[in-house]
């Protein structure tokens, strides 16, 4: 399953290089990137859920959190660094359905055309994401099915935390 975690986040991060929505070289942000584990947890229950049904949603939410969890970070970490799941208070907001309006009103402040153009570049991350966990053609309900989900929710976190560390100005580059 590493294989495939890297291969799938080598395309989404070709993809978003091409779509000059990230950098060449991927920032490291320990902070957010800390965060992945409780966000996972506290997230598998819903996103699990969904997949089934809206495996795009199921995916693509993720990478809003990433955004909005680089957001946070870059606004003001010592109020979120202490929370241990940063997940759920953003579902509570407008529940799960609704996660990535709440994500782009509120945390990110798009509104109009640039949410738009941002909801659309997370559907194109989520649905190059599912297509990669589908041509696996591993058996629904197995556990390689589960790691597969959950590596492609990582992924889609690291390309959310990119695509919003570049928005707000930090550009990676070799020094």
């Amino acid at each position: 399953m590493e294989d495939f975690a890297a291969t799938m986040l080598n395309d989404l991060h070709r993809y978003l290089v091409g779509r000059d929505a990230v950098d060449e070289r991927l920032p490291e942000c320990p902070d957010v990137e800390a965060k992945w584990p409780a966000i996972a947890e506290a997230y598998l229950p819903d996103g699990a859920r969904e997949f089934a049904n809206y495996p795009v949603a199921s995916l693509g939410w993720m990478m809003f959190i990433g955004m909005a969890v680089a957001q946070m970070w870059d606004a003001d970490w010592e109020k979120y660094s202490d929370v241990k799941d940063l997940y759920t208070p953003m579902r509570d907001k407008r529940g799960f359905d609704n996660l990535d309006e709440y994500i782009l009103d509120e945390v990110l402040d798009l509104h109009g055309d640039a949410a738009e153009a941002m909801q659309e570049l997370v559907g194109d991350c989520a649905e190059r994401t599912k297509r990669a966990i589908f041509r696996l053609d591993v058996e629904p309900g197995t556990v390689d099915a589960f790691k597969a989900y959950v590596a492609g929710l990582q992924c889609m976190y690291q390309m959310g935390m990119a695509v919003q560390l570049k928005v707000m100005g930090y550009h990676m580059t070799k020094l």
